[in-house]
């Protein structure tokens, strides 16, 4: 029986779906993917998990099409419903895995470089792509400083949070989605804004980055990476904040303080052969770093380092993601010719 009011002609799209056309279900979804995907890593803290999270959901969808009430005179519906769906999903994902974390959860800072093995067991926070087409308050939303602090949110309170200050929902469309109530929905909510207003301090890079022209940004990168392939560690510390954190995940070993640094920086990085490509990552800026492959006299990419900004424009925080998969992730090339040149300081 068809659940369409009297007045309102039927979506095409979704009548299709809802007989079996899963060209006609792709359309439905194709304008909602992208949203759907960085709230599935807003909730995971990993693009793999966000990835097969939006596939099981989009396949939980697809199987429960047929039943799904869309309306004309509901416009917003169909969003509603396969937010549900994924943030099911994702909190599925959640109670099998528990949080991502980054090396600064696990442990206190290190005075002197170790050389301990990565941890593999630990599921570490991943970077995510930059949204070229993305507001401010999208790319805000997955930062790195907010997404680790999503991270230490029960699932329920993070899917909350997210449904209601990111996604824009309200408390009673929240209490629907989540199957609770609207005074459950509003608890969770304040008390998931107190932990985030304790373990994110500062201004959004979004907002320092305003402040910067682009021919700022572009500088500090410039001189970031040329320093780093000089092997100049005065140049690459002037940069930096006097409590600047470098962080390596899967290494657990992180560092705080130009001292502790700077002695991480000289007893290997500032040793090592680099070329670099700038990124995005996280709507902040990124470097793509390469080491010298001499077998195949080509430079391999190995790390990619997500820069957070101080207001004043130095270097706060370098998380550096090591693993090539990182790099294909924000679209740099797997290596780079041998005559790759320099970066000249900015």
């Amino acid at each position: 029986m068809s659940t369409t009011p009297v007045g309102h002609a039927p979506d095409p799209d979704l009548e299709r779906a809802r007989a079996g056309d899963d060209a006609a279900f792709e359309r439905l979804v194709a304008p909602l993917r992208r949203e759907l995907h960085a709230h599935c890593y807003r909730m995971l803290g990993s693009v793999h998990d966000a990835d097969d999270a939006l596939q099981d959901a989009l396949v939980r969808a697809w199987r429960a099409i047929e039943r799904f009430e869309g309306r004309p005179d509901r416009p917003g519906a169909l969003r509603a419903w396969l937010h549900t769906v994924a943030t099911n999903a994702s909190l599925d994902v959640v109670a099998r895995r528990g949080r991502r974390a980054l090396p600064m959860d696990l442990g206190p800072s290190s005075e002197q470089p170790g050389d301990d093995p990565p941890l593999t067991e630990v599921a570490w926070l991943g970077p995510y792509p930059d949204l070229p087409d993305a507001t401010v308050e999208e790319r805000e939303t997955v930062e790195l400083a907010f997404v680790a602090a999503l991270q230490h949110l029960p699932g329920n309170q993070r899917a909350a949070l997210l449904l209601m200050e990111v996604l824009g929902f309200s408390a009673a469309e929240v209490a629907s989605m989540m199957a609770t109530t609207t005074a459950s929905v509003n608890s969770a909510v304040q008390r998931a804004r107190a932990t985030l207003a304790a373990k994110v301090d500062g201004p959004s890079q979004q907002r320092t980055l305003r402040t910067l022209s682009d021919a700022q940004l572009a500088a500090t990168v410039a001189r970031y990476t040329a320093a780093l392939e000089a092997g100049d560690a005065e140049t690459l510390v002037a940069l930096l904040t006097a409590d600047v954190t470098w962080a390596m995940p899967p290494n657990a070993e992180w560092y705080r303080g130009t001292a502790a640094v700077t002695a991480f920086l000289e007893a290997a990085p500032l040793r090592t052969p680099w070329r670099h490509v700038p990124a995005r990552a996280n709507g902040q800026l990124a470097v793509g770093c390469y080491t010298w492959e001499p077998d195949a006299a080509r430079w391999r990419g190995m790390v990619l380092d997500v820069l957070t900004l101080a207001p004043d424009g130095r270097i706060a925080e370098v998380t550096a993601f090591i693993g090539p998969e990182n790099l294909a992730l924000v679209g740099l090339p797997a290596t780079l010719p041998a005559d790759t040149p320099v970066t000249a300081p900015g």
